[in-house]
């Protein structure tokens, strides 16, 4: 049974009265702006800055047969042109990379041909039982930049209850495109630490390197909803979650601002949300079922609660179950607040599934704003399943180390050690927290004044897990910035350099009497993504040579970005090579492609690194630094080589200490002494910059004398591999196969207490920030 439909089971049982009228503003929760408490139609009519409007009274528009001209106050500069004439058409000729039709859709509407630049594009209808005015009929994004023309031709073709074949146009928005980036800052510094263990070696083998091997970076797909979060939830799709905007791909008649995103075909899936996921975060249960937890209240301006009809997502817990087939039209989001929810509201969490397979919510703010401090700060953490752990009855748990570390400590780095226990960064400071005994043991301080955490964002990973050193594990955190978390935005430059440090640290007491060991990446960066190889090697891509993250905030902002100078070359670190010698761009290619606040990049089953996102702006934006939808795809050097194939028999699960035996065929180039591992791999829940949950464990295996068949042996524990899903490579001479999705431990959601959730439920309310909003100042959304 799915853990929704325990928890279900388990609220069924329980008694909740919904607060009176008189106790909150409405069911319809979140920031408003003036006017914006009535529900009302969405209007997704928008221009975004970069973008220009041009109404349907505009001589630029030629109409060619019989069109009314219609005036109104609910039209685009209350003007609007119609026609019922077959073939009668509307012709515009434009500059730019993006159009948009706008219209109406109602019951007396029926089709219309698109063409663009003389190809036929689609057939569109219009017709709709209710009127729904100023929606976009017809969208087409990232053109060639250059000329192009714009033809809609009336179909004559109505829907069987349609009462007409009308078509109209209210305005067509034109989206220019950016303008050129800025050249990223060069750096060139020298590097200096230590090694990892190293791997099972057949007899006679020689290390390969990949010093100089040539990578590939290939642009293909759209995300269609800005990608601020991502996690690969099958062989075949990533989830893509976003905040609420207006974004290109739509649902139920208004921008959608969740995606189901196809590997194989790119083809977009899009997913209904209830609240507003701004800055949430993430993990999977056990069972391999994901949650999706926290947010923001519904931001000002064009996507208020009027527009969108979302509501406060703060308390929010969102339920994905297990969707692995390759149609993923029956998979969907799941929200009940009253049923499901945070016991407290939480704004830029971390969220990491911990050794029973629960998940731990960390830290956050109490509301949106930007810098965190005292009076948003949430100091806590909670788990779901509810937990009742040191008489908490399933309420937050306080940690001292998130006071202690205001004001840069949202979205912690986290990560679950194989002894249990999580280890936490939260910005210059770092501690090994026993959840069991709720203890805290705090580590040397992060050196030279790197802060690591939003908004002086870094990143972070726990190193490869190895049956060698009997699992000793080893972090690693990079970039961020030295900026004082005590000055205010105005004395704050989007030109103050990031950090290039990367610093090491391995979590045993002779480690941590050793301390952080310090290194330099080739270029600083703010905002950077590290993605574990299943060779053991680190990708780092994305992020800014200067600033901070976040948007609207500082002194010489780029559009709204606090960063500037993207960092435009990804760079390979390899834990295993020699102090020195542990960065390298060789072969690497360089992006056009900015990668500022809101980027994301996975590893995915193919071995490809998918890079997505970048968005520092409120709303969709077309400027400098603007919304980008557009898909990279990068590919180590092995995506070209001969590669080792998983051909049957690995478990839907895999117990822990069990084995299974899996057919495989290695490439003709693996001989008598080739290295080879098999790399048990957790892909993690990624949204700014951090990589919850990621995690990559060597597992014990043997080879067959015939080398068709590996025996492998699960992780010892739910310490060393949190139980949950995972994908499997083999690697052969740092070359791996294609990874294959499996459950590791027993296949079962975690232990649902029904006590504690009950006891969430009536000592909370739903949306409860409603009810304190009033007491604080409201800082600007970011």
């Amino acid at each position: 049974m799915g853990i929704r439909s325990l928890l279900l089971l388990a609220t069924l049982v329980v008694s909740y009265t919904t607060p009176s009228s008189a106790s909150k503003e409405s069911a319809w929760n979140g920031r408003t702006t003036p006017g914006s408490t009535r529900i009302a139609k969405f209007t997704p009519y928008y221009v975004p800055p970069g973008a220009k409007s041009y109404d349907s009274s505009s001589p630029l528009l030629h109409f060619s047969g019989s069109w009314t001209e219609l005036w109104h106050s609910a039209y685009v500069q209350k003007t609007l042109r119609l026609t019922t004439q077959p073939g009668a058409s509307m012709t515009f000729s434009f500059t730019g990379i993006g159009i948009e039709w706008f219209g109406n859709k109602g019951r007396k509407h029926g089709t219309a041909s698109v063409y663009l630049d003389g190809t036929f594009m689609e057939t569109v209808n219009a017709y709709s039982p209710t009127l729904l005015r100023q929606q976009r009929i017809f969208g087409a994004f990232n053109l060639q930049q250059g000329r192009h023309t714009l033809k809609i031709i009336n179909g004559n073709v109505k829907n069987s209850t349609s009462r007409d074949t009308a078509i109209d146009v209210d305005a067509l928005v034109v989206t220019w495109g950016p303008p050129p980036g800025a050249n990223p800052l060069q750096k060139d510094l020298a590097v200096s630490p230590r090694a990892l263990p190293s791997s099972q070696t057949l007899p006679g083998a020689s290390l390969a390197t990949a010093s100089g091997a040539q990578w590939t970076l290939v642009q293909n797909g759209s995300t269609g909803v800005h990608a601020m979060q991502l996690a690969v939830i099958s062989d075949t799709h990533a989830l893509v979650v976003d905040k609420v905007e207006h974004n290109p791909l739509t649902i139920s008649g208004h921008p959608a601002w969740a995606a189901l995103y196809n590997f194989e075909t790119h083809a977009l899936t899009p997913l209904s949300m209830q609240s507003n996921s701004f800055c949430a975060g993430g993990a999977f249960l056990s069972n391999g079922t994901l949650i999706n937890v926290g947010g923001n209240p519904v931001v000002e301006d064009r996507t208020s609660v009027a527009d969108f009809g979302d509501v406060d997502g703060l308390q929010a817990i969102r339920i994905f179950e297990p969707c692995e087939s390759h149609s993923v039209e029956n998979c969907a989001m799941y929200e009940n607040h009253d049923r499901l929810r945070m016991a407290s509201p939480r704004w830029y969490n971390t969220v990491l599934r911990i050794s029973d397979g629960s998940a731990m919510i960390i830290g956050g703010s109490r509301k949106g704003g930007w810098m965190n401090n005292g009076t948003t700060n949430n100091p806590t953490i909670e788990y779901f399943p509810p937990k009742n752990l040191h008489g908490a009855d399933g309420l937050p748990i306080h940690l001292p180390f998130l006071v202690d570390t205001l004001n840069s400590n949202l979205f912690p780095i986290a990560f679950s050690l194989p002894d249990g226990s999580v280890f936490m960064a939260a910005n210059r400071d770092a501690m090994i927290y026993d959840w069991r005994t709720n203890t805290e043991r705090r580590l040397p301080r992060i050196p030279n004044g790197v802060r690591v955490t939003y908004p002086m964002t870094g990143t972070g990973l726990l190193l490869p897990l190895a049956p060698e050193n009997n699992y000793a594990p080893e972090i690693l955190l990079c970039g961020g910035s030295t900026i004082d978390d005590n000055k205010p935005g105005y004395e704050i430059s989007s030109q103050d350099p990031a950090s290039s440090q990367c610093s090491r640290i391995v979590l045993t007491d002779a480690g941590i009497a050793m301390g952080w060991q310090v290194e330099e990446m080739p270029n600083a960066r703010t905002m950077p993504d590290a993605v574990l190889l299943p060779t053991g090697q680190i990708v780092i891509v994305n992020g800014a040579g200067s600033g901070i993250s976040g948007y609207g905030n500082v002194r010489g902002q780029v559009g709204e970005s606090n960063a500037d100078n993207p960092v435009l070359t990804p760079v390979l670190y390899d834990p295993q090579a020699p102090p020195g010698q542990r960065f390298s761009s060789a072969g690497m290619p360089t992006s056009s492609i900015p990668r500022l606040y809101h980027s994301v990049a996975t590893l995915t089953p193919s071995g490809q690194i998918m890079i997505a996102g970048s968005n520092p702006n409120l709303d969709r934006s077309e400027v400098k630094y603007g919304t980008e939808y557009r898909v990279e795809w990068l590919g180590p050097p092995y995506m070209t080589k001969e590669r080792p194939r998983i051909l049957a028999g690995v478990p839907k699960v895999l117990g822990f200490g069990a084995t299974a035996t899996i057919q495989i065929r290695l490439p003709p180039t693996a001989i008598q002494g080739s290295t080879v591992r098999v790399a048990l791999m957790d892909l993690g829940y990624v949204t700014h910059a951090v990589h919850a949950s990621s995690r990559l464990v060597y597992l014990v295996f043997s080879l067959s004398s015939d080398r068709k068949t590996l025996t492998i042996t699960g992780p010892p524990s739910g310490e060393v591999y949190p139980p949950g899903p995972g994908f499997i490579y083999v690697v052969v001479d740092d070359v791996p196969s294609e990874g294959v999705r499996l459950l590791v431990g027993d296949g079962k959601g975690p232990a649902v207490d029904h006590a504690a959730l009950e006891s969430v439920l009536q000592n909370t309310s739903v949306d409860q920030y409603e009810l304190s909003k009033a007491n604080l100042t409201g800082d600007r959304a970011e």
